[in-house]
C-alpha cells in the first residue's frame, strides 16, 4: 500500500476566505443599517421625500447584501472540507457578491423610475423633519464604515493560519459590504443636498434629480461588482501575461513545450492549472511543479507529461 505516497501527493481544497471578524462586524452593521432602513423609509413616506426614500431603498439593498454575505461567510465554512465541491467552497464570497449586484441593479431601477414619476407628479415635503432622518442615516452610514474599514484593509484569520496577504483584498464578501456603505453614505449626501436645496432655495426639482443621481451611483457599482465576480464564476482564465509567463517558464528548460494549458479560478487569489508537457527528457511531475513555484496565484497544479517520440514534435 501507498498511503505516504498519496499524501504527499493529494491536494488541499481549502480555498475559501475565513474572516469571523469580519462577519461578526458585519452582524453589526447589519443590525444598524435594518433599524435604519425602516425609520428612512418610512419617514420618506411621511414627509414625502423621494430622495430619502431613495437613501431608505437603498439602504434595503444594503440588508439584504450584509444577508448574504453573512450566508456565504457561514456555508463556506460549514461545507469547506465536503468532497461535493470539487475545488472547495472558494467561489461562495463570489457567488455572494454577484447576487449583491443583481439586488442592486433591480433597486436601481425602481429608484429611476420612482423618481421620474416625481418630475411629473411632484410631492409635498416636510423639509426639516426629511434632513433630520438624512442626517441620521449618514452617521450610521459612517459609523458602519468605520466598523468594517480595518478588517476590509487588514483582515484577518484567526481561526486559521492562513497568510494574510496572500488573502490581502480577495474578500468579495466583506469588500461588497464595506462598498455598501460607502455608496449608501454616498447617497444620504445626496438626500441632504437635495433637501437644503429645497428648503432654502425652492429648488424642489432637486429631490427628484438626486434620487436619479443616486440611482447611477447604485448602478455603477452594480455593473463594477458584476464584471469582477462574473468572470470568476464563469472560469475565466488568469491575465494573459501570467499565463505567458507560464508557458515560458516550462519551456525555458531543456527542450520542454506546453501542448495544453487550462487556468481557472477556484476561489479568492486561488488558480488552479492543468498543464500538459511535451518533452524528450521527461521529469516526474513534481520537477515541473517546482518550476513553476515562483507563481504564487498557482494554489492547485496538475501535471501531464508526455515523451516525445520524434525529432521534430517538442521543436
Amino acid at each position: 500500500m501507498h498511503f505516504e505516497t498519496l499524501d504527499e501527493l493529494q491536494h488541499s481544497h481549502d480555498f475559501a476566505v475565513i474572516n469571523t471578524h469580519g462577519e461578526k462586524r458585519t452582524l453589526q452593521v447589519l443590525f444598524l443599517t435594518a433599524v435604519t432602513m425602516v425609520v428612512e423609509i418610512s419617514a420618506g413616506v411621511a414627509f414625502g421625500s423621494m430622495a430619502l426614500l431613495a437613501d431608505g431603498w437603498h439602504m434595503g439593498t444594503h440588508v439584504a447584501a450584509f444577508m448574504i454575505t453573512i450566508f456565504a461567510y457561514r456555508y463556506a465554512r460549514k461545507h469547506a472540507d465536503n468532497p461535493a465541491f470539487a475545488f472547495g467552497t472558494g467561489k461562495v464570497s463570489v457567488l455572494g457578491g454577484f447576487t449583491s449586484a443583481i439586488t442592486l441593479g433591480v433597486v436601481a431601477l425602481m429608484m429611476l423610475i420612482e423618481s421620474l414619476q416625481r418630475f411629473f407628479d411632484p410631492h409635498a415635503i416636510h423639509f426639516n423633519e426629511a434632513i433630520a432622518v438624512a442626517t441620521l442615516g449618514l452617521i450610521v452610514n459612517l459609523i458602519s464604515a468605520l466598523l468594517l474599514k480595518d478588517h476590509h484593509h487588514h483582515h484577518g484569520h484567526a481561526e486559521d493560519d492562513h497568510d494574510e496577504d496572500h488573502h490581502h483584498h480577495h474578500d468579495h464578501n466583506l469588500r461588497a459590504a464595506y462598498m455598501h456603505v460607502l455608496a449608501d453614505a454616498l447617497t444620504s449626501v445626496l438626500a441632504i443636498t437635495a433637501l437644503i436645496s429645497g428648503k432654502y432655495f425652492g429648488w424642489v426639482w432637486m429631490d427628484p434629480l438626486m434620487g436619479i443621481v443616486g440611482a447611477l451611483v447604485i448602478t455603477r457599482w452594480a455593473y463594477g461588482l458584476v464584471t469582477e465576480t462574473g468572470p470568476v464564476l464563469l472560469d475565466s482564465s488568469i491575465e494573459t501575461a501570467y499565463r505567458a509567463g507560464i508557458t515560458e517558464k516550462i519551456e525555458s528548460e531543456s527542450d520542454n513545450r506546453v501542448a495544453d494549458l487550462h487556468i481557472w479560478s477556484v476561489g479568492p487569489g486561488h488558480y488552479a492549472v492543468i498543464l500538459s508537457v511535451v518533452t524528450h527528457h521527461p521529469q516526474p511531475p513534481e520537477h515541473y511543479k517546482n518550476v513553476l513555484a515562483e507563481f504564487s496565484q498557482l494554489s492547485h497544479i496538475t501535471v501531464e507529461v508526455n515523451r516525445c517520440t520524434t525529432e521534430s514534435c517538442a521543436t
